[in-house]
């Protein structure tokens, strides 16, 4: 498998479980992250949708930016084992992204690219705070249920 080949599976593999999700399911994992949190109190379901979906090329970026990074630590002989298209491997591709995202230099990049597409900083409350909370709690929710359903696969 060639840079090229690993570069397309791994980003095949995080976007689809990115865009898995549809507006209802959206809006619903958005209000149980606010109730939960408690980022909205009562207003939960309002605030959640005022929250805009996190724009398409925003994850193109950001999953460009981990496989990049993946290249650059690690040796492409072991990524590529990772690329297997095996449940667990697919589901340790995204925990790795999961990881990824909560990094300090990531979570700059999330707040920059943020603000630059109008989601920080535009009104009272700081929707965008709460849009990249949500982001990474979503993240880890799908990594953890890759992870649990390739157990319950096992026994």
């Amino acid at each position: 498998m060639n840079k090229k080949q690993i570069r397309a599976h791994i980003f095949a593999t995080i976007i689809g479980k990115v865009e898995e999700q549809d507006e209802d399911r959206r809006l619903e994992a958005l209000n149980e992250f606010m109730a939960v949190t408690g980022t909205a109190g009562n207003a939960s379901e309002q605030v959640a949708s005022l929250i805009p979906p996190i724009m398409h090329e925003l994850y193109e970026k950001w999953i460009t930016l981990f496989i990049d990074r993946l290249l650059e630590t690690v040796d492409a002989k072991n990524i590529e084992l990772l690329c297997d298209g095996s449940d667990d491997n697919n589901a340790a591709l995204v925990l790795a992204y999961v990881m990824f995202l909560e990094s300090g230099r990531m979570e700059k990049q999330i707040d920059e690219d943020l603000r630059q597409h109008g989601m920080k900083g535009t009104g009272q409350d700081d929707m965008g705070d709460v849009a990249a909370s949500y982001l990474r709690a979503q993240m880890a929710k799908i990594a953890q249920q890759m992870g649990d359903d390739e157990l319950k696969g096992n026994c």
